[in-house]
Parts: C-alpha cells; structure tokens; sequence
C-alpha cells in the first residue's frame, strides 16, 4: 500500500496486511513526524486472519529504497514521553511522574533504541540524563540529535535533561544546552509538580505565539 504525508510530502509503502480491515489508523510520518491516517481495505466474507504483531516495516519509495522498520501504529489519545534514564531508581521516580501526569510512557535502554524510538515515533516530551549510556555529558548522542532537528518539529517536543551538577530551572544552563527544562537529580522526587508547571508555562507561550503566527498570516 503506498502512502503519502501531506505534511512532507515523503512517500512511503506499508505492507497492507498490517493494517486492519475497515479500521483506520494513525502512523507517525518517520521524516516529520505528522500523523498520517490509513483506512485498512473492506471486510471480506472469508474473515481472513489478521496480523496485528508489530513493528511494521516501511519503505521510502525513494531512489534509497529505506526500510523502516520500527514504524509505530498511533491509536489512544493523549501525550506521550520517552524517559532516556539507566539509573533503576531514578528511572522509577521519573516514571511514576510521568505515569500520574497522564503520559504514556516509553523507555530507552540505551542511546541507539533512544534514537530508534526517536526516530519513529513522535514524543511530546522527553527526559534525558546528560550522561545517558556514556561516560561523559559533553556529547550526549540523544540531546545533540534533538538539536538538529528542524524547528518546526522541535518546538512540539519538550525536552528535560536530568543532571547531577546543574541546578533546577537554571533557565541559561536549559538554554546552552538546548533543553526546555533543567532537573537537578536531588529533586527527582519533585518531579511531577516541576514538570507539570514548566509544560503548563510552555503550552501558554506556544499558544501565544501560534495566535501571533495567525494574526501576521504566518502560520
């Protein structure tokens, strides 16, 4: 079955018989991250077997020919998180956090299945140690990744790094390090209200800001 994000443009080819007959679905665009909606094909009177079992695979119908094959169906409501953290502990504070905000929540064992499930998937919030699965925070694989993407995709995601030496909502340290938002591992515990005010604050200026976009004839 070929699609096309009408986002992006990009085409891509899913195998059909993942998706389920007369049920559509929602898959996140792997080069922009827009949601696409693909209707399965009708009904047959032979009620043939489904194959519901995920990943999907995906090919770019490019000159490249890409695979992907990590390639997510979408179907609840609500906002999801990717929690980037190997200490047990820290990793189950911030979860719970999480968990009582409402996200539904991934977790990442190392940096390549971070930018997997980065890659494929749309997150509207991730947390970061700045020493995820290396030695040292100066590159951190994860944070340099969302750096580069374009900022139109950026601007939707809601990046936290957890560190062991910054303070808590040190605004310029958040800025330096391209991150919306600083916690410091001493207030882990405190991590839900911290988390739930700064995304509050962003949602309001993003607001703004998309009403001034319309206003100018921008957006």
């Amino acid at each position: 079955m070929d699609i096309t994000c009408e986002n992006c443009r990009s085409k891509f080819r899913i195998q059909e018989d993942k998706i389920p007959p007369d049920k559509t679905v929602l898959l996140n665009c792997p080069k922009c991250k827009n949601k696409i909606s693909v209707t399965g094909k009708p009904q047959s009177s032979g009620e043939p077997d489904i194959d519901d079992s995920l990943p999907n695979q995906l090919e770019e119908t490019s000159d490249s020919s890409s695979a992907y094959d990590t390639f997510d169906f979408v179907e609840e409501e609500g906002q999801s998180a990717l929690l980037c953290e190997l200490n047990p502990e820290l990793r189950a504070i911030f979860k719970d956090s999480l968990v009582l905000l409402e996200y539904h929540t991934s977790e990442a064992m190392n940096i390549r299945d971070a930018l997997t499930k980065i890659r494929f998937r749309s997150y509207d919030l991730i947390l970061v140690n700045e020493k995820f699965d290396q030695e040292s925070s100066v590159e951190n694989s994860v944070l340099v990744y969302l750096q580069r993407l374009p900022m139109a995709v950026r601007r939707n995601i809601f990046v936290v790094m957890i560190s062991d030496h910054i303070r808590t909502l040190d605004n310029m340290a958040a800025l330096n390090k391209s991150v919306n938002l600083i916690i410091h591992t001493k207030n882990a515990k405190d991590a839900g209200a911290i988390l739930k005010k700064a995304v509050l604050e962003n949602d309001f200026f993003f607001k703004i800001y998309r009403e001034m976009q319309k206003e100018t004839g921008r957006n």
